[in-house]
């Protein structure tokens, strides 16, 4: 698919990665080139979703660690489980896989035809 503005915008939608205001695309997990790469090599907008999606999985495991709690004094600081935050992330890019199929695309159909034994 090729990547267009519009594309790379619905694509930040898709993966909830908005830049903030004020801020630009450095202040997100994907800059423009990573969305182009996953538009292009996707049959539609949602498969490239369903990717994105897989990767996020990975980049939450490292920017949480395996840290859950810590506490300083009187303050206490919970962090969200790691397990349980790149479980969400498979399931958003299992649900957008499954729209991307659904969707279909712009690839092609190879059909094969067997002729039967007669007798």
């Amino acid at each position: 698919m090729t990547p267009t503005a519009d594309l790379r915008t619905r694509l930040r939608k898709l993966l909830d990665e908005v830049i903030p205001n004020p801020g630009t695309e450095s202040d997100t997990r994907f800059l423009d080139v990573d969305l182009d790469e996953l538009l292009t090599d996707a049959r539609n907008v949602f498969g490239a979703a369903s990717a994105g999606w897989t990767m996020k999985a990975g980049m939450i495991a490292r920017e949480l660690g395996t840290l859950q709690s810590h506490s300083v004094g009187q303050e206490e600081y919970q962090i969200v489980n790691m397990q349980t935050a790149q479980r969400t992330a498979l399931e958003m890019a299992d649900r957008y896989d499954a729209m991307a199929k659904s969707a279909g695309g712009s690839g092609s159909l190879a059909v094969s035809v067997e002729r039967p034994e007669v007798i």
